[in-house]
């Protein structure tokens, strides 16, 4: 048994390093993939045809080249090798001006005659020449007498020289006449063809496409709470499918918030109706310390109702419009002196901003009023980059439990120890802010500030 379990023990480990190899070659793979849809698109069409044409270049390189070249060396030595029985046939053709003369007029060969011992040592082989390897084998399997040849000398002739019994033939023969040379012109075609496809497909990618991107960009756009006025579906019938349910979403998502706006506006005036009731009677009343608590309760439930509305309306009427961020952080800033708190702000980046303006100054407001509600001395200072800006609200107050953190996000949530509800509120400062920064597409996170207190951060996209 102990040889068995070590022998599954050796195949486990084995088959966790197999799988741990391929994780990180999987990974390494995705590492160099395009990530946009566009290039992997393109990708997928630019890949085949590479290997395609490649498949199909090396097909005719190994079996037409071959072939035709094969065929057309064989003539040329058929040629030669019957110029060589003439001459032995005929050695009444002392100047051999006749088979000279077959040679040029009937087989477009140029021969001539040179003594024994003209004949050139043999040199180094073309590394890779389809022509010099042909036509060596056909003298040597069709002639059989030593030769030698020069096939990259000049570029539209071949030489051949070999030796006879009393002399050195020499032969000149076209290049065409020996070797397919139309090697350039496949090259051309293919080059052609495959252009012409990459440029068709590259104009058809971008046309299906572009309505995915502007699918994108209407999503991205409502979820910052600005509207895309020019949006329509095109492009494929899924790329329609998927713009037409975004807009029935939209749609969904614009009648329910208005529903609900609707229905709190009816509460809200029918309650308002009653504390103005309220207000008429104390003041018939007269001046009476026993009902000035009563006022102060009546003051409290008017403000506590406006905030509940404002919490439920979430300011979704409002345009989003370019809105200087600087300058609404000094407006906060003194709004904090006002309150007696030490200040201080400060901006780094363009400050110009897309949002709406009225919500997000009221989103900073309510972390900065909570900041002088429990501290002395605040810092907001905001950085904007390409893709984000960031607003952060430090003070040195007595902060947040890490645990509470995210409870405090929550309607009507009000903390029992050092942010009490002694200081009053309604519990919707926090659920406010983080409403109208999710309606821009970002966040409100809470943590420790150098200061000693709570530090605030607002990111949005920009």
């Amino acid at each position: 048994m102990s040889t068995i379990d070590a022998g599954l023990t050796l195949i486990r480990s084995a088959a966790q390093r197999a799988s741990t190899f391929n994780k990180r070659l999987g990974n390494s793979f995705k590492g160099w993939m395009p990530k946009g849809l566009y290039a992997r698109a393109l990708l997928i069409m630019i890949v085949p045809m590479v290997v395609l044409q490649s498949v199909v270049a090396f097909v005719f390189m190994e079996r037409h080249w071959n072939t035709v070249t094969r065929r057309l060396s064989a003539t040329v030595v058929q040629d030669i090798a019957a110029l060589i029985d003439v001459y032995k046939g005929y050695p009444q053709d002392k100047d051999h001006a006749l088979l000279r003369k077959i040679a040029q007029q009937r087989l477009g060969l140029v021969v001539d005659f040179l003594p024994p011992g003209d004949m050139p040592q043999p040199g180094p082989k073309p590394f890779f020449s389809l022509l010099d390897q042909s036509l060596s084998g056909q003298i040597g399997r069709q002639i059989s007498r030593p030769f030698w040849i020069d096939t990259v000398g000049r570029s539209s002739l071949v030489e051949i020289r070999i030796q006879l019994d009393d002399s050195v033939m020499r032969v000149f023969a076209q290049r065409s006449a020996a070797y397919a040379s139309n090697s350039e012109i496949f090259f051309l075609w293919m080059f052609s063809t495959s252009s012409v496809l990459l440029i068709v497909a590259v104009l058809f990618l971008r046309n299906q496409i572009r309505p995915i991107v502007r699918l994108a960009d209407a999503a991205e756009s409502f979820g910052k709470g600005r509207e895309a006025p020019n949006f329509r579906p095109r492009g494929a019938l899924e790329v329609r499918r998927a713009a037409h349910a975004f807009i029935e979403m939209k749609t969904r998502i614009e009648r329910t918030m208005e529903q609900r706006t609707a229905m709190l506006a009816g509460v809200s005036h029918d309650l308002r109706t009653i504390l103005t009731r309220f207000k008429l009677e104390l003041e018939l009343i007269g001046d009476n310390p026993e009902l000035e608590g009563m006022r102060k309760d009546v003051d409290e439930m008017s403000g506590m109702l406006e905030a509940y509305l404002a919490f439920a309306r979430g300011d979704g009427d409002e345009r989003a419009q370019p809105t200087d961020i600087s300058a609404t952080l000094e407006e906060l800033r003194g709004d904090a002196e006002r309150n007696g708190d030490v200040a201080t702000v400060s901006f780094q980046g363009l400050p110009v901003v897309t949002v709406k303006p009225a919500a997000f100054k009221r989103c900073l407001g309510n972390l900065v009023s909570n900041a002088s509600r429990y501290a002395k001395t605040i810092t907001i200072s905001g950085h904007r980059d390409h893709r984000w800006l960031s607003v952060t609200v430090d003070d040195d107050g007595p902060g947040i439990p890490q645990h509470m953190r995210e409870e405090v996000f929550k309607p009507f949530l009000r903390l029992d120890d050092a942010r009490n509800q002694d200081q009053g509120g309604s519990g919707l400062g926090l659920a406010i802010t983080r409403d109208i920064a999710r309606s821009h597409g970002g966040d409100v996170t809470l943590g420790d500030s150098p200061m000693g207190g709570l530090r605030a951060t607002v990111r949005i996209p920009v």
